[in-house]
Order: C-alpha cells, then sequence, then structure tokens
C-alpha cells in the first residue's frame, strides 16, 4: 500500500513538473462551431503536446472580418498571464502572399495571425516589442504542404503550440521582421467645440449593446455626470440614421424594461442600450467604421 502511494505521488508530482513553464494557447476564429475546423486545429496543438492549456477566445466573428478579431484580441488579451500565446485566424487572404507573423508585445504576449490589420489596436493598446515571420518549412505540420487553405490549422495552431511548448523559441520561429504591420484605418474618438464623437467598433452581440469607441474618462471630464440626460445622434458615413436621449446610469436596472440607457461598458467605453431588450434590432443599428455617433456635453 505504501508503495502503491509513493507511485501516485510521484505520477502527480512529474504530471505537475511536466506542465510546468508550458504557456497556455487561446485560439479566436471567424469558422464558428458548424464543423471540426476549430477541433481539427486543437488536435494539432495536442498533437504538438498533449499536456498543452487550449482555450477558445471567440470562434464567431463575422466572416472575413478582420476588423472584428482585431477589437476581440484588444479587448481580452490583456486578461491573460504573460507568455500567453493567442492564435487569431481571420485569415481572407489565406495562400496567397500575405505575411504570417509572431508578435511579441510589450506586455509579454505572443500573437500568431496573419499580418492582415488584425494586430492594429494591439499596437496602439500594448505596443509591440518584436515580430519574426513564421518559417514555414521548419514550422508546419508534416505533410501539409500541399494544403493552401488552411494555414490556420497547418501553420498557425501548429506553431503556437510548439512555441507554448518550448519546443521552439521566439527566435526559433522564423526570421526577424522590421517592418509596420499592416494598419487598418480607423477614428479615434474625439471632441470638438462641445461635441464628442466615436465609432461604433462593435456591438455587444448576444445582447445588442451599442459599443462605442469614447473612453468614460473623456465623458467625465466634459462635466457629464451620472444620472445627466445625453442626446446623441448615430451616423452611417454622413446620414443620420437614428437619434434618441438617455440617461447616464451606472447599470442597466436603474432604468424601465424596454427603455434606453447610457453606461460604460466593461472596457470603461460609452455604450447603450435598452434595458431588457436589442437596442441593435429596435433601431437598425450595425457597427463598423462606417457607423459613428455624436454626443452634445455643453
Amino acid at each position: 500500500m505504501k508503495l502503491q502511494y509513493i507511485v501516485f505521488l510521484v505520477s502527480i508530482w512529474a504530471t505537475t513538473a511536466c506542465n510546468q513553464g508550458k504557456n497556455a494557447v487561446v485560439f479566436q476564429t471567424d469558422f464558428g462551431l458548424k464543423d471540426g475546423a476549430v477541433s481539427a486545429m486543437k488536435g494539432v496543438a495536442t498533437s504538438v503536446d498533449p499536456d498543452l492549456s487550449l482555450y477558445d477566445n471567440t470562434h464567431e466573428i463575422p466572416a472575413y472580418n478582420i476588423w472584428e478579431a482585431a477589437y476581440r484580441l484588444d479587448q481580452s488579451i490583456q486578461y491573460w498571464p504573460k507568455g500567453t500565446v493567442f492564435v487569431s485566424v481571420v485569415d481572407p487572404g489565406v495562400g496567397t502572399d500575405r505575411r504570417s507573423v509572431v508578435v511579441l508585445t510589450k506586455s509579454g504576449h505572443y500573437i500568431v495571425t496573419p499580418d492582415n490589420g488584425t494586430l492594429t489596436l494591439i499596437e496602439k493598446s500594448l505596443g509591440i516589442e518584436r515580430i519574426r515571420l513564421i518559417d514555414e518549412v521548419r514550422n508546419r505540420r508534416q505533410n501539409s504542404g500541399a494544403s493552401y487553405t488552411f494555414h490556420g490549422r497547418d501553420v498557425y495552431a501548429y506553431t503556437a503550440a510548439r512555441l507554448a511548448s518550448h519546443t521552439i523559441t521566439f527566435e526559433e520561429v522564423g526570421p526577424e521582421y522590421t517592418g509596420g504591420i499592416v494598419r487598418l484605418a480607423y477614428k479615434q474618438a474625439h471632441i470638438n467645440n462641445g461635441v464628442i464623437e466615436g465609432t461604433i467598433p462593435v456591438l455587444d452581440v448576444q445582447y445588442g449593446n451599442i459599443w462605442t469607441n469614447i473612453p468614460s474618462k473623456m465623458i467625465l471630464d466634459a462635466g457629464v455626470k451620472y444620472g445627466d440626460s445625453i442626446a446623441y445622434q448615430i451616423y452611417l458615413k454622413d446620414s443620420l440614421v437614428h437619434q434618441n436621449t438617455a440617461k447616464l446610469v451606472h447599470t442597466f436596472g436603474e432604468v424601465p424594461d424596454q427603455m434606453p440607457l447610457v453606461y460604460f461598458n466593461s472596457l470603461m467605453e460609452l455604450s447603450i442600450a435598452l434595458n431588457m431588450g436589442d437596442y441593435s434590432k429596435a433601431f437598425g443599428i450595425r457597427s463598423g467604421n462606417d457607423w459613428h455617433i455624436q454626443l452634445k456635453v455643453k
């Protein structure tokens, strides 16, 4: 009995020691979960090292929407430990000469992705320390060279798993790249003559809330207080789509059901909602760089 107990303890110790120092891998894609694409990526990562911890950021990014990939990455990466390896695959240019890279951020996170604009917001929020091009001869799943349309499985998941498991170092990913990343054009929030303007980068898709890129500090520094009514207008390009007035509140339950409210979301940016309703659906509002919002604060 004592021998069996000792063997059990040694087994636990060995498993713990094996996992020490290995970094988590977090996946985000526009694949959805209707087929086996995400499973295939995780299978490749597990084949590299079955002890890796694999997680999902989201697989519900709208198809081909690089902007939303950039936003969802920026939304969550800061909450993960230093050393975490993110795999972001929204890749309408798969198989073309677009760059495949691994980025080391100034916060110590790694991002494996096509360089197609996905890194736009991360560059501003966390900063980019170094970039390496993926050597697709050394860092590609064995016998996958004939496939041109699933680099997420054959290159990105494989490289991420090798990096997270310390099978390779960052330097062994491939040659260093010192050119600039591909950047998506977007407007930052600003205030001019008492009018604050920002964009609607994404929706809170589960509930239909309108998320803007206007930081809470800009609103509060302009003298707006909780309980104040805010008049706002929403535009698609130059066309007025919707206008309304609602109070700035801390949380949804401060207004009756189906009534509009203005609040600061989990990223502390201005947002608009219908309590127990779907604002986006009710008023035909969508997201993206063509959608912007104005509100008067004076």
